[in-house]
């Protein structure tokens, strides 16, 4: 059974493994767009409603809107306004400075997130948004990487969320017991903290958890394309058609374009407000007779460290689907190159055939693993299949590489490509923005 909030599933996968022998068989149902109640995703579709985003009807519509209604903003706003945490009127004042920055940052990126699932769901469902019904044409080597992705999601969505959960529980606790002056709007200021600190804590895991949902998802649309290009690059094992490959790599960068589309406001909206929420934290903390301590501050900290992570979530995962979309490029050169240098080999006068095989663990390795390599080009070490002459001509391979050279694939934000550049570029307009700010508000006498 589903436990409530966000968990380890311990039934039956989210997405149903497909085995090698019936392939075929099976690439069939990935064909349809329309989700049904008893398909592959009625487990992922479970977990939507524990979460309160399931927008499949009018009724779960209305409640998924309700709630957030309920959790992202009335709760907010009473904590801000009706919790006393100070019997003064500067203790009030201090703490509900800090206590500003992190109510707007959380409402701010939930709100975001929520409208961007809600646009999803509703513009494309379920499984047009998780690319399954792009799935029929691929290989089972791809359909098996992404279910294991797919079942495994909502495992990384806790690792991200739990932790942070845990360390808020710890700090609403201490910080409920140690505040004075409270108002007892239920007559029992015991049991009117226990209630308001329940909420507190619902209200910030419904706001985290709607966030890195996006994020997650968005990392795992991600790493399907990244298991498509792995697979691509297996194409220079072999005699391939100049033409095959094209209109392969046509199909890709129209997918990666998708996906841009899709979340490219999402991803500049959360930078904007992320690096506000920082700037602001960082005005509070540093201004002159700023009084910083764990009872003020101690869940800015908590707020800006979810903020942080969930960003550097899906810019990790954009810059490395680009950077292994333009790895490719590279690769057809080296491709081209050897073909050619071949071809006026005078001691070489048949192809030399390399058996066909799969170089990279493409399913059943971790992602360790492939953080061990970094970013760089993991197709260096491919096997390269010198090429027949007489049927890829010098033209067709040039013609490749010059259009792989001049139309580069990867995830873009408004024709900006999410890049390693684009993240230098990012981490100075962030560094100077800090510098700016720390000599307004540090001075030295």
């Amino acid at each position: 059974m589903y436990g409530g909030g966000i968990g380890v599933a311990e039934e039956a996968p989210l997405l149903a493994a497909h085995g090698r022998s019936a392939g075929d068989r099976n690439a069939k149902s990935y064909l349809r767009c329309a989700s049904y109640a008893s398909d592959e995703l009625r487990s992922f579709r479970s977990w939507l409603r524990w979460m309160c985003v399931d927008q499949s009807g009018p009724w779960r519509a209305a409640l998924s809107w309700g709630m957030f209604l309920v959790l992202a903003a009335a709760v907010p706003l009473t904590s801000h306004f009706v919790v006393v945490v100070d019997a003064d009127r500067e203790g009030r004042r201090r703490h509900a400075s800090y206590d500003a920055v992190v109510q707007l940052s959380l409402t701010s990126v939930a709100a975001l997130s929520f409208v961007c699932l809600s646009a999803f769901f509703r513009h494309y469902g379920l499984r047009r948004f998780l690319f399954l019904d792009k799935l029929c044409g691929e290989s089972e080597t791809v359909r098996q990487g992404y279910t294991f992705q797919l079942n495994r999601s909502f495992k990384l969505l806790s690792m991200f969320v739990l932790p942070c959960f845990a360390a808020e529980c710890g700090y609403k606790i201490w910080w409920y017991c140690k505040g004075e002056g409270r108002i007892p709007f239920l007559g029992n200021p015991y049991v009117s903290d226990a209630l308001a600190c329940i909420l507190e804590l619902w209200s910030w895991l419904y706001r985290t958890s709607i966030f890195f949902l996006v994020c997650v998802l968005f990392r795992l649309i991600c790493h399907l394309q990244i298991l498509r290009l792995q697979d691509f690059g297996l194409v220079f094992q072999d005699e391939s058609d100049v033409t095959s490959i094209l209109a392969e790599h046509l199909r890709i960068r129209r997918q990666l374009r998708v996906i841009s589309h899709r979340f490219r406001s999402f991803i500049v909206t959360c930078l904007i407000v992320i690096t506000l929420s920082q700037l602001a934290s960082l005005l509070l903390t540093t201004r002159s007779k700023a009084e910083v301590n764990l009872y003020n501050a101690g869940e800015l900290a908590l707020c800006s460290v979810g903020l942080v992570t969930g960003i550097l979530i899906c810019l990790r995962s954009a810059t490395k689907i680009t950077h292994k979309a333009q790895a490719i490029t590279s690769h057809a050169a080296k491709w081209h190159a050897f073909a050619t240098v071949e071809s006026f080999d005078p001691e070489s006068e048949a192809p030399l055939r390399i058996p066909s095989g799969r170089v990279h663990p493409l399913y059943g390795a971790a992602e360790s693993d492939y953080d061990e390599l970094g970013d760089e080009d993991d197709l260096a070490d491919t096997n390269l299949v010198k090429a027949n002459t007489t049927t890829i001509s010098f033209q067709k391979r040039q013609a490749l590489v010059t259009y792989l050279e001049n139309n580069r694939a990867g995830i873009t934000v408004f024709g900006f490509m999410l890049d390693r550049s684009w993240l230098h570029m990012i981490f100075g307009v962030e560094l100077s923005l800090v510098l700016w700010l720390l000599g307004k508000t540090v001075g030295f006498s």
